[in-house]
């Protein structure tokens, strides 16, 4: 079942959050919190260099895994919805996907 979501501080929702996506996002991030625990540790123990920037590449690319899921949710489902609409909902919608884009592949 697909479950609305609403983020009260932003005012914004998700229109649509798939449980099993969500799950699977919160396990990656949880496997990440840990990866850098052992990051910081590493840079405790003086370990060598580039055993460390390996880890953190993997850091990165795990972070970036949930970040494709969370964009692909987002043009599934917001971005879908917005252009269904048309007009400035849909013209926004394209902006901000434009932008998200933009940040993502610096």
């Amino acid at each position: 079942m697909v479950k609305e979501q609403t983020n009260e501080a932003e005012g914004r929702r998700s229109v649509a959050v798939d449980p099993d996506i969500k799950e699977a996002n919160l396990r990656r991030l949880n496997r990440i919190e840990g990866q850098v625990r052992g990051i910081r540790r590493m840079v405790e123990e003086d370990r060598y260099c580039a055993d460390i920037l390996g880890q953190i590449a993997a850091a990165q690319e795990a972070l970036r895994a949930v970040g494709r899921e969370l964009l692909r949710n987002h043009l599934r489902h917001c971005v879908a919805r917005a252009s269904s609409k048309g007009g400035a909902e849909a013209e926004a919608a394209y902006d901000e996907v434009v932008e998200l884009f933009y940040k993502n592949t610096r």
